[in-house]
């Protein structure tokens, strides 16, 4: 059994001694108004710590401080991407499946500029190159034929993939958010992740122009039309969620801009830099006979 002087309060030996040997000192009480302002610097203390933990683990957990856009690191946050990501979203652009859509299943609210930046110099420098060697293949046994290097074919491929990379995206943010206003119920995309998309969807041509070395007129068109398809249906899966539940007239011919522009890069680009020369018959002296010529010396040569 307990007694009732074990459950008085007990003072502890240490804070007693304390007392003793320096009796001038002051105490506090939890119920004085000393010791409440005192709880509230610690409570201020604690909840500074907690604000800090709270923007350590922000950054710690990958989100980025960005600044306006007339600072490096505004510009900066477009190319921090990795390898693996670049890889998934070249190989989403090169195999679309049905009902996939690019920006939601490979760029998930992150775009970047590196991959679509890289892919338009690749294919500048692929489209250039090949189209000369193309035409030096297929010059071949045309004596009267001299090879030079054609280097302004670089500068017109490089204005037209980069004008097109982003002038046409351009109209199509810009078309997309006008419809938004309008229509509330459509979903409408970002500018970056518009450019995103259209710069991926071109890397199937950076393949497709070295083969179009092949000096064949068919097998060029045949490539063409594959390329095209493959590009293509990456743009129309990607946009069609966000121009179909407008209306019916604004959301086919919506797409059918989108497609008759993309076909038009491709087309220029196969008659521009790829066209396959066509020669005339030659004489066995080694002159050139057009029909006109060939057919006024059978005339003359008829006896009188």
């Amino acid at each position: 059994m307990t007694s009732p002087d074990d459950l008085k309060f007990q003072e502890f030996d240490e804070a007693a001694d304390l007392l003793s040997s320096n009796p001038g000192a002051s105490t506090l009480s939890i119920s004085s108004p000393a010791a409440a302002a005192y709880s509230e610097e610690v409570k201020v203390d604690l909840l500074d710590d907690e604000d800090n933990q709270q923007e350590s683990s922000e950054l710690l957990g990958g989100e980025k401080q960005t600044g306006g856009f007339w600072t490096f690191e505004y510009y900066q946050s477009f190319f921090n991407i990795d390898t693996w990501q670049v890889l998934d979203r070249i190989k989403g652009s090169v195999m679309p499946l049905p009902g996939r859509n690019f920006i939601k299943h490979h760029i998930r609210n992150n775009p970047d500029l590196y991959g679509p930046f890289w892919i338009c110099v690749t294919l500048v420098f692929s489209v250039a190159i090949s189209g000369n060697l193309s035409t030096f293949l297929s010059e071949m046994g045309n004596t009267d034929y001299h090879y030079r290097p054609e280097f302004h074919r670089v500068s017109i491929a490089a204005v037209t993939v980069f004008l097109y990379t982003w002038l046409v995206p351009l109209g199509v943010w810009g078309f997309l958010t006008w419809r938004q206003s309008v229509e509330r119920q459509i979903s409408g995309y970002t500018f970056l992740e518009t450019v995103c998309v259209y710069g991926y969807s071109l890397f199937i041509y950076i393949p497709t122009s070295i083969l179009w070395t092949i000096p064949f007129n068919w097998v060029q068109w045949l490539l063409m039309v594959v390329a095209m398809v493959i590009s293509g249906s990456v743009l129309v899966m990607t946009f069609w969620p966000a121009v179909r539940d407008d209306t019916k007239l604004t959301a086919f011919a919506t797409m059918a801009v989108i497609v008759s522009l993309h076909a038009l890069l491709a087309v220029g680009c196969k008659l521009y830099f790829f066209k396959v020369p066509m020669h005339t018959g030659t004489s066995q002296s080694g002159q050139q006979i057009s029909p006109a010529s060939n057919h006024t010396s059978l005339t003359s040569a008829k006896p009188q």
